[in-house]
Order: structure tokens, then sequence, then C-alpha cells
């Protein structure tokens, strides 16, 4: 079983949008961003269930957008937490719920990482299958340096080594689960994502390549560019562009 957990948990601080709106409910063209992301597990044919965490006071105005949307595969909605840890591992308790097998993968995503395609889900469930894991990730274009106090360049890396991580991050759902109870009892509840926290317990991750496009909406400019991807796909699909 191929279960996808949809992070939407955030309050979309950074985005300043009119109202105060979460960034995952922000619409283009009429449809929220969340409904842009579920619609691509929705989709894919090996894509089981989905499960969303999302803030406690929107369950219900999600689960109108699954009524409306008609996303049938989301199996359940629950509460994120005080933090995107504790938020992904109520999902993934979630998912546990639904679990027929301990070789059951789950794929971790951004709500508001809608540009995500079959190829990477794919890839991603591919990966764990041969590996046991997978990291979607996309090459550096740019020189990565690392910065000390006062603007101190410490080290300069080498750019073809250097991989940004992006989403899905997937797992054989036990292990990830195991990982999160493990980090609770030892106090561990700052990670910034699944990855740094399979990695700090000393779990071997494999690369999946990704999109350069594969975004995560957080800031206007985000929303415009993917505004403006989504137009530019569309007009390629009505003129016949390739």
């Amino acid at each position: 079983m191929n279960i996808a957990v949809i992070f939407a948990g955030g309050v979309g601080s950074r985005m300043k949008a009119k109202g105060g709106t979460p960034k995952q409910f922000l619409e283009v063209h009429g449809k929220p961003i969340l409904v842009y992301t579920l619609e691509k597990f929705e989709n894919n044919e090996n894509i089981d269930a989905i499960v969303i965490a999302c803030l406690k006071d929107k369950i219900d105005y999600c689960w109108s957008l699954i009524k409306k949307f008609e996303i049938t595969k989301v199996r359940n909605i629950v509460a994120g937490g005080s933090c995107g840890q504790e938020s992904i591992f109520n999902g993934l308790k979630a998912a546990e719920l639904l679990s027929e097998s301990e070789s059951d993968i789950v794929l971790i995503h951004d709500g508001v990482r809608p540009l995500i395609d079959n190829k990477i889900i794919n890839d991603n469930i591919e990966s764990v299958k041969k590996y046991g894991s997978g990291i979607t990730a996309v090459e550096c274009k740019e020189t990565v340096v690392i910065a000390g106090e006062e603007g101190v360049i410490n080290n300069v890396t080498d750019r073809s080594k250097c991989r940004l991580a992006r989403a899905p991050q997937s797992f054989l759902l036990k292990d990830i689960l195991e990982v999160h109870r493990k980090a609770i009892k030892d106090g561990k509840t700052d990670m910034i994502d699944s990855c740094c926290l399979m990695k700090e317990y000393k779990k071997e991750l494999h690369m999946v390549p990704g999109k350069s496009e594969n975004i995560k909406i957080t800031t206007p400019d985000d929303y415009y560019m993917f505004k403006a991807l989504l137009d530019a796909k569309e007009n390629s699909e009505i003129f016949g562009i390739d």
C-alpha cells in the first residue's frame, strides 16, 4: 500500500495574504493550491490513499474542498501539531491506521508543492522498494557557501556534489514511525524535515532526482511563479507547443 501524507499545517506568515489566508488555501484560477497538490496524488495509479495534516480549524473546510473537487483517495484529515515535525507525525499515525503490511510505503509531501508529477511520485515509490528511502532532490544551479559570523565565508562547497532536498520524502511507513517515536522519547522535536530526522538516527538515505520547477509556494514570488507556470502549460496545450 502506498500512502501520501500531505502536510498542510502552515499559517502562511511569509505569504502575507490579504485576510491572513494560509498559503495552501490561496486560489489560482479558482482552485486552492492544496487541491492542485492533492490532484497529483489522486490521479497517480500507484497511490492508494491520502492523509492530510492541516490546521485544526480548517479541517471542515478541507473536507468541503475534497467533496467539491471530488478527491476520492483522501481517507482522513487530522489536526497538525505545534511544529512541522509534530504535524507530520500526526499524519503518519493516521496513515498507520490504514496500513495493511510492514512493506507499506509513505510519501511525505508539502501541500504547497503542487508542481510534482507522476514520474517523481513513481520514482520515489521505486526507490523505497529498492533502497528503503527516497529523498527528492535537485541539482544546485549556483555555488553554495558556508557563512560564519559577520558574513565571513568559511567554506565554498563543490557545487557538483550539492543538491537541494525537496519533496516528497518517502520511506517504509514502519521505519519513519519508529524514528519519530524515538525522537519524541529523546526530546528531539525541532527537526526541519523527515530527511534530517532520519539522518539524525543514522538511517541511509537515497536520492531521487527531481525537477527545479517543483517549488514550495511560500512567498508572493513563489505564488506568481506557480501561476505563470500554470498559464504557460495551459497555453502550450492550447497551441500545441511541446
